[in-house]
């Protein structure tokens, strides 16, 4: 039986052959950090319980993909939901509560880490949520509160648009001045009572001032639930190499996203290139690259879609740069159009524990990546 005990986990010792990581794969935690499913499907209305056609997450999948510890992603878009975010934050954790309450032989909720071994150890799926956008607390450290009780366990500070109180880094980047950027007093104050709570503090999306300023303030380690390395794919979404010294620093951990977008610098023109290919002159020009993919049919999708290489690349140097106890997984599934190439859902997850051992990682290396590091810091936030 799976288990793990103070950032360890009891694996049966093998020689390890590539032909066996079907089997390493199983014995492990998988933990994926960052899951969409809650808006892209569940709220829509798709039976999540039965294996679906689109989409790249249902519970057949998980189970398929050995997913053990899913945290599924609370979002709203900020423009859209500029009033009721949190009763929108609340619709959504109820659409999860009858996902779980029809089948509860299969996916259970858990609000703490002593809950996983319990919940693993019946065969099931732990479900964990994550909130992504500090707008659905609406300025209220109340409404956190309330969310935490709901079995929130972390907080993405902001999604794409600056908050009163936090600044997002899709904004951050343009413009140079410092003026207005980073946490407001009453955002101190939201970190200090995350902190107290044993809330993990996301800072996937925050700027670069916001992110420095939880490094101020924060006492726990801090989470980068979905994001890559900015040195090989320069977007605001990556981390620089100061960030990521001062998250090894800080003793948090960073998920890696699987967006091909935020992996491959060759993505958006690949796209481009393959859109025209194949419309000529009836393509649509005026479209964003992620609706050029979208066009596009399913085997052109998988040709521009990232290699799975790339995602190795990025795993490679984020563990050079802040350490193999600082790198998870955050796939961003059901929350991007374009994953790599074998990792086209949650059922691919094998893949990955394949190519980890094919790049050269230990098995006692994979495990940390593939769960035991979103495991340690999750506990390290508890006050428990």
């Amino acid at each position: 039986m799976k288990k793990w005990f103070c950032m360890g986990l009891i694996l049966t010792s093998y020689s390890l052959q590539a032909q066996d990581f079907k089997t390493i794969h199983r014995d492990l935690i998988v933990v994926d950090g960052h899951n969409d499913v809650i808006i892209e499907s569940i709220l829509p209305g798709h039976d999540i319980s039965n294996r679906l056609t689109t989409g790249h997450t249902d519970i057949p999948r998980l189970i398929e993909g050995g997913v053990d510890v899913q945290f599924f992603a609370v979002w709203s878009d900020d423009k859209k939901w500029q009033t009721n975010a949190f009763k929108h934050a609340n619709d959504q954790l109820d659409a999860l509560k009858k996902v779980l309450s029809k089948n509860p032989d299969k996916i259970v909720l858990a609000k703490y880490t002593a809950d996983i071994d319990r919940i693993i150890g019946e065969g099931k799926i732990a479900a964990v949520i994550g909130i992504e956008g500090g707008n659905m607390i609406e300025e209220s450290i109340a409404n956190l509160e309330k969310l935490y009780e709901r079995g929130a366990r972390y907080l993405t500070l902001t999604w794409n648009y600056n908050l009163p109180w936090a600044t997002a880094a899709a904004v951050e980047v343009l413009t140079k001045s410092d003026k207005g950027k980073g946490l407001s007093e009453h955002g101190e104050r939201i970190i200090r009572r995350m902190n107290e709570l044993g809330m993990m503090i996301d800072l996937s999306h925050a700027g670069e001032k916001t992110f420095y300023d939880v490094m101020r303030i924060s006492t726990k380690p801090v989470l980068v639930s979905h994001s890559n390395a900015a040195a090989l794919t320069p977007h605001s979404r990556n981390l620089d190499d100061k960030q990521l010294e001062a998250l090894k620093q800080n003793g948090g951990v960073v998920g890696v996203n699987f967006y091909s977008g935020f992996l491959d610098v060759t993505y958006e023109d690949r796209v481009q290139k393959l859109y025209q290919t194949h419309f000529g002159e009836q393509g649509d020009y005026t479209l964003s690259v992620t609706r050029q993919y979208g066009k596009l049919p399913t085997n052109l999708q998988h040709e521009a879609n990232a290699s799975l290489s790339t995602l190795l690349d990025h795993i490679d140097y984020l563990v050079r740069k802040v350490g193999i106890d600082h790198v998870a997984i955050g796939s961003d599934f059901d929350g991007i159009e374009s994953p790599p190439q074998g990792l086209e859902d949650v059922s691919k997850f094998p893949n990955l524990t394949k190519a980890l051992f094919e790049r050269g990682y230990s098995q006692d290396d994979i495990a940390k990546i593939m769960g035991l590091n979103f495991l340690r810091i999750w506990k390290e936030n508890e006050n428990q």
